[in-house]
């Protein structure tokens, strides 16, 4: 079967299509509540961090909401420094040591990680909830990802917490629902219907039949892979969904690359698409493998990560407006709104940020993808090269 493939004018008016039926979104929600900087009965507000594990997003997740203080004037200007493997710990360390504020601290050794250990996490859940209940000296908790949502939106505490980076809170079981958390003293920003928009897109670009996605075979892989959402969609669209399952959740980081690697293999002769889902065995060791896997058999890939991965190689992805910079100020201020007063569930949980296309020629050409001069005046973000 021949696989080169013609993209036509027409992605403008899916795309322009996609940017009219999505949601308004801003920064500041409708409420009332002050976001100005204020201190907690005198003193700071003291702030910790909980994460799963390492992952891609939750570095700039931390680093835009600090920036977004910084803008409202909860702390002072500065630069943030360039941080080697936008390692968290390492960002967290200087965070704790250089910043300059009179209203807000980050703990140093309030730093939490469960290291996608689930023999550890039950260990470092309860250390965090007794020193929540006992020492109580922490007034707000980030929890970055879906593990450490689950394990701290719960009334086993009441400390103030605010969850990032997680794919589908309300899905994943962290909130009741898009609308309420739930919990007096919960907040998880959410973008229902991100993951549909990318299936959405690419399906309108490629009209593939048979579409490949490798995810971890759990109740919590197939939040990460928002399979509800893209299973809704091929019904709909009429394309088959051909599964390979991966190790994703485990301590063995070789293993979790390794099952990827393979399910990559396994998919790429049997499959029209590649959806590349957010998990431990995609990054920057396996990315190259993982694109000459599929530019070998000239599949067109999506990244559900973003545009990172497809200046690495992967064909398509809906880059971030203005990086994290508005998501950022979003959870900055709905932080600042919290701590003036407002219970986080009283809040707007929901943030949908504006659809913008990432595209890589160079894999365009290698797999035989013709492009015209309206589908590049439809990407924000064109890589003309793949990066090692």
């Amino acid at each position: 079967m021949n696989k080169c493939r013609c993209i036509f004018s027409s992605l403008i008016i899916i795309f322009l299509t996609v940017v009219v039926v999505s949601p308004a979104w801003s920064l500041e929600s409708k409420d009332n509540y002050s976001y100005q900087p204020l201190v907690n009965a005198g003193k700071k507000w003291r702030i910790a961090y909980y994460q799963g594990g390492v992952s891609t997003n939750y570095y700039p997740y931390l680093a835009a909401t600090v920036k977004g203080l910084i803008d409202l004037g909860w702390i002072e200007k500065q630069e943030l420094p360039i941080v080697k493997d936008k390692d968290t710990k390492i960002l967290w360390s200087w965070l704790a040591k250089n910043l300059r504020s009179d209203y807000v601290e980050f703990l140093a050794d309030a730093y939490y990680s469960a290291e996608w250990n689930s023999n550890v996490r039950p260990e470092i859940k309860q250390n965090i909830v007794k020193r929540l209940n006992t020492k109580k000296d922490i007034d707000l908790v980030i929890a970055m990802g879906t593990w450490a949502g689950k394990d701290l939106a719960t009334n086993e505490h009441h400390t103030l917490t605010l969850v990032m980076s997680s794919t589908d809170p309300a899905r994943a079981g962290i909130i009741a629902s898009n609308e309420d958390s739930g919990y007096d003293h919960v907040f998880a920003r959410v973008d229902p219907r991100r993951f549909e928009r990318h299936i959405r897109i690419f399906h309108d670009v490629i009209r593939f039949k048979k579409l490949g996605i490798a995810y971890e075979d759990s109740s919590i892989g197939r939040t990460y892979a928002a399979m509800d959402l893209i299973e809704a969609v091929a019904e709909e669209k009429n394309f088959e969904i051909v599964r390979c399952f991966t190790k994703d959740d485990i301590p063995d980081q070789e293993q979790a690359e390794a099952s990827v690697i393979k399910c990559f293999e396994e998919l790429a002769p049997q499959v029209d698409a590649l959806y590349v889902v957010i998990q431990n065995g995609v990054n920057e060791k396996t990315l190259p493998k993982l694109v000459s896997i599929a530019n070998k058999y000239r599949i067109p890939t999506f990244s559900q990560q973003g545009s990172d991965e497809v200046s690495k190689g992967i064909l398509l992805s809906i880059s971030r407006e203005g990086g994290f910079g508005p998501v950022g100020r979003f959870l900055a201020i709905s932080m600042a709104k919290i701590f003036n007063g407002a219970k986080p569930r009283q809040l707007n949980q929901v943030f949908e940020e504006g659809p913008t296309i990432a595209i890589n020629l160079k894999t365009a050409e290698i797999i035989g993808l013709y492009l015209n001069a309206e589908i590049l005046a439809a990407s924000d973000e064109i890589y003309r090269e793949i990066e090692n």
